[in-house]
């Protein structure tokens, strides 16, 4: 009885961390604005950051209660951090040319095949091994289909930016899909 308590109240500590990482993260572009020019954040710019912030922490906080094993919460995260990523440099800079171009649209395939698996499987860690593995090729994909097609050709380094960033992206998904089939055996 004794040992379950401390267990709850050792993750709850946990849980209040991530939240109140999370609110600090959300100050440090108005810290900033107090001393540079160069951050220049609205209200919208706080909302829209504090809501995927939440999104996040609350879609971990969901998947954390599924785990079954330290590979699942693990797993969880990195999807979850991946999803957080790709939304956030598409809004902030844009994955393929910059923020504006349309072609970015191509990523809510993405987030779709993400979250439909994710409850197409009921969050099942073998589901979302198949899932995390579909989202990697889809990122791949998306990235071979703006580069072959010249989609937000801004620059002579724009193909690297798109490639970088892909890599990256899927490299978190296939991590991810890998700690799940781990979490399956």
């Amino acid at each position: 009885m004794r040992s379950e308590a401390i267990g709850k109240r050792n993750g709850n500590g946990w849980r209040i961390a991530r939240w109140g990482a999370g609110a600090a993260l959300l100050m440090v572009p108005a810290v900033a604005m107090r001393f540079t020019s160069e951050v220049n954040w609205g209200p919208e710019d706080f909302f829209v950051m504090g809501a995927m912030i939440a999104l996040a922490l609350g879609a971990y906080d969901l998947l954390a209660r599924m785990a079954g094993n330290g590979a699942y919460k693990v797993a969880s995260a990195l999807a979850v951090l991946g999803a957080f990523l790709l939304v956030w440099i598409n809004l902030a800079v844009g994955i393929i040319g910059d923020e504006r171009n349309p072609a970015n649209l191509m990523h809510v395939g993405v987030l779709a095949i993400l979250i439909g698996g994710a409850a197409a499987v009921r969050l099942q860690a073998g589901g979302m091994a198949r899932t995390l593995f579909a989202v990697a090729g889809v990122q791949a994909l998306i990235a071979t289909i703006a580069v072959l097609g010249g989609m937000g050709a801004d620059g002579p380094i724009w193909p690297r930016d798109v490639l970088g960033v892909t890599v990256v992206l899927s490299g978190i998904w296939l991590l991810s899909g890998a700690l799940f089939r781990h979490a399956a055996r």
